[in-house]
């Protein structure tokens, strides 16, 4: 494939709620210079701001974020806000909130429901918007989440944001916020080589209900925050070789397979990348690929 052709409009679309994105985007957790866990080494920053730019103008309108998105020196909606600003028409940014720091820099896996109006209220302020097209409650492993839900409603009610998913859950917590308001993503960890569990109900579940599938780690799988490596076996390397496409394309070209709600969301900090990622688009796996990398 020529990547340097390819746009993000290669994969075709999906709405989410009444806002239409491309179904490759991007994440931009990577852009700090580590992952949003352990604040380590922080990203050149004009590298970052290049990545975004480039990303848009090869079509990118679906741009994945947080305000914990963050290493010692880099903000991930800072660099969205500085290298995209003021934002195209098209531009649809999707945070998230749940997961914070407290004032010591502890990490703290899910916050209390009273503590969500803030987490959003700095997404604003971050970003410079006056309000965010989707916000996605990170979940921890509880039974419930219909009080953390209820918050982010009411602040949609208010008109702070447009639209509401969820991330990292079990199909239960998707008919919890169901019953309280209009879900239009998930998000959980699913890629060809290990997901998250139950996803493959939640995968189907939103195909069957219009719901977008935002995979997280759709490249990385088991590795995570620390990439794919040398996770690449014999019938990824056979698949990428037959279509003169690198490990990483293929990847997302058979999650694109998944369904036509499928948006993935693949992160980096490297400009070369977003090119590549994008091309993966216009990667047409044949039902025999599929098969092979099935199997």
């Amino acid at each position: 494939m020529n990547s340097e052709t390819i746009t993000a409009a290669a994969a075709g679309t999906w709405n989410l709620g009444d806002l239409t994105v491309n179904r490759v985007g991007l994440g931009a957790m990577r852009l700090t210079g580590s992952a949003p866990f352990d604040l380590g080494e922080p990203s050149d920053r004009e590298r970052s701001i290049r990545v975004l730019r480039r990303a848009v103008e090869l079509g990118v309108n679906h741009i994945d974020t947080a305000s914990f998105y963050f290493s010692s020196l880099r903000s991930a909606n800072e660099l969205i806000n500085r290298a995209l600003a003021p934002y195209p028409d098209d531009l649809v940014i999707v945070t998230k909130v749940g997961p914070w720091r407290d004032p010591s820099g502890a990490w703290v896996p899910f916050a209390e429901p009273d503590k969500l109006r803030g987490q959003v209220e700095e997404n604003l302020r971050q970003l410079g918007r006056d309000h965010l097209d989707v916000v996605n409650l990170r979940v921890a492993p509880i039974e419930s989440i219909a009080d953390h839900f209820g918050v982010l409603a009411e602040l949609r009610e208010e008109g702070l944001i447009r639209h509401l998913g969820v991330s990292n859950i079990v199909p239960r917590h998707l008919a919890q916020a169901q019953a309280i308001a209009p879900v239009v993503c998930v998000q959980n960890r699913y890629g060809r080589d290990g997901r998250a569990p139950q996803s493959d109900d939640l995968l189907r579940v939103c195909g069957e209900q219009g719901i977008a599938f935002v995979p997280f780690y759709a490249i990385a799988g088991e590795g995570r925050d620390t990439g794919a490596g040398n996770s690449d076996d014999d019938a990824i390397l056979a698949v990428a070789r037959a279509h003169g496409a690198t490990t990483a394309q293929v990847r997302l070209a058979w999650m694109l397979r998944q369904g036509p709600h499928v948006l993935v969301i693949p992160g980096t900090g490297d400009p070369g990348h977003v090119v590549e990622n994008v091309a993966a688009g216009a990667l047409r796996l044949s039902d025999e690929d599929i098969a092979r990398l099935s199997g």
